[in-house]
């Protein structure tokens, strides 16, 4: 109930409803203030008018008067600021720690509102309002999908720079964990970012003079030389490592960490190997390389590095395939963009304060095509249009940050549905 008391103070969605306080007063809310998601007052700065006196300060929210006491508030300073505490029941008076008697106002949570709210967050659906989203107007639909884009770039932004801080700032170093993660393409993502922590970038710097060693160093740490085979690339390759476990005190990882059932053959670890291997032979600090191109175009150029022969002809080792050159597919290489490209350049302008960098992050999104997943198809159906990479990055925040919490109240598309059931005295 306090949560939905939250969103009804928030939003104003008590039409019609006078509102007096528990001794008669009444209260005009001229700003409700902003919402606190931390430790204090539920409402900074609010602004309300009760009898003819103007007062700015915060507003506390609960679901009973007496929850003030049990939650301590009378002992907390923090708590002397409350110029209105709002509730659901008036079951008590409170105070400041001076005693001091704070006024309160009680308010309904009209029934349409409690209903729609129900109904959104019971419904046994992955998205309870599915079926509505064609109804909502484009403007409020596509000003919420710019946000969304916002706090799923915020996100990754934050998982870059906890990278950053503990890596000294290097940022090929985290850059190359980064990418090393998001060629693992979901299922294998965890091994793949284990893969590139158990094998430190400066050790590949170091030996890319002999390319094979490169590859050695890749194959050897995920565990994959561990075999006895009849293959002469593998078992040149399983010496090499050797040398190179020694060298450089290397602990491989497990073979089994990595899943190959309901994969494509283009996708296996082994061949995303093999392609990472291939770039960190070209390149020695590939960010650098990526900060310096001008366009989407020369991005993607810098990508396509084909592996060494024998991968031309093998998914695995030892089993010989039909000959084919083995560079990233578009589709993959989009998917790299947006996961790693992209929240890259934004948080190194983000970070250095350079605007070009974090321009570039979103013109890229705006020129890459819509994903293709389960989750964009899903509302897409539904009538939402993906024009882009940025639409379909903020429909997959949209599934997972609100639709998957239940958090309906505060999507806003779940306002719109909210205002306009509270509008029409009907369930969204």
């Amino acid at each position: 109930m306090e949560r939905l008391l939250h969103y009804v103070w928030k939003y104003r969605l008590y039409p019609g409803m006078t509102l007096l306080t528990t001794d008669e007063k009444p209260v005009t809310i001229l700003d409700p203030g902003i919402h606190n998601t931390d430790a204090g007052p539920d409402f900074f700065n609010a602004k309300l008018k009760i009898e003819d006196t103007v007062w700015v300060g915060d507003v506390e929210i609960h679901s009973k008067a007496s929850d003030w006491h049990q939650h301590k508030h009378s002992l907390d300073k923090r708590y002397d600021s409350i110029i209105l505490h709002v509730v659901g029941v008036d079951d008590r008076q409170i105070t400041r720690m001076n005693g001091e008697i704070i006024l309160q106002v009680v308010i309904e949570i009209p029934e349409e509102v409690r209903k729609s709210a129900a109904w959104l967050n019971t419904r046994d659906l992955s998205v309870p309002c599915l079926a509505q989203l064609s109804s909502l107007e484009a403007v409020h639909l596509y000003t919420w999908l710019d946000a969304l884009l916002s706090e799923r770039l915020q996100r990754k932004i934050g998982d870059i720079l906890y990278l950053l801080d503990e890596y000294e700032n290097d940022w090929n170093e985290v850059f190359y964990i980064t990418l090393t993660r998001n060629f693992g393409l979901g299922v294998n993502s965890d091994a793949f970012e284990r893969l590139a922590r158990s094998l430190p970038l400066k050790y590949i710097r170091k030996q890319r003079g002999a390319s094979s060693q490169i590859e050695a160093m890749f194959f050897g740490q995920a565990g994959m030389l561990e075999e006895t085979l009849d293959c002469h690339y593998y078992r040149f390759l399983q010496q090499e490592y050797r040398f190179l476990k020694h060298k450089f005190n290397l602990i491989p990882l497990d073979y089994l960490l990595y899943k190959n059932l309901r994969i494509r053959p283009s996708n296996f670890p082994h061949v995303k190997i093999a392609q990472l291997a291939a770039i960190w032979k070209q390149y020695d600090t590939f960010f650098s390389i990526v900060l310096e191109a001008g366009n989407l175009r020369q991005i993607k150029k810098i990508f396509r590095v084909a592996p060494s022969e024998y991968w031309e002809t093998h998914y695995h080792f030892q089993q010989v395939s039909e000959k084919r050159e083995k560079l990233l597919g578009e589709q993959t290489l989009n998917i790299l963009l947006i996961n790693t490209v992209v929240p890259m350049l934004f948080a190194y302008g983000y970070q250095n304060h350079l605007s070009e960098y974090t321009d570039r992050a979103i013109e890229i999104l705006e020129r890459l095509p819509a994903e293709k997943n389960r989750i964009v198809s899903l509302f897409v159906k539904a009538g939402i249009s993906a024009r882009h990479a940025g639409d379909t990055q903020s429909i997959i925040q949209l599934k997972r940050e609100y639709c998957e919490k239940r958090k309906c109240l505060f999507c806003r598309i779940g306002f719109q549905l909210l205002k306009r059931s509270c509008q029409n005295g009907e369930n969204p």
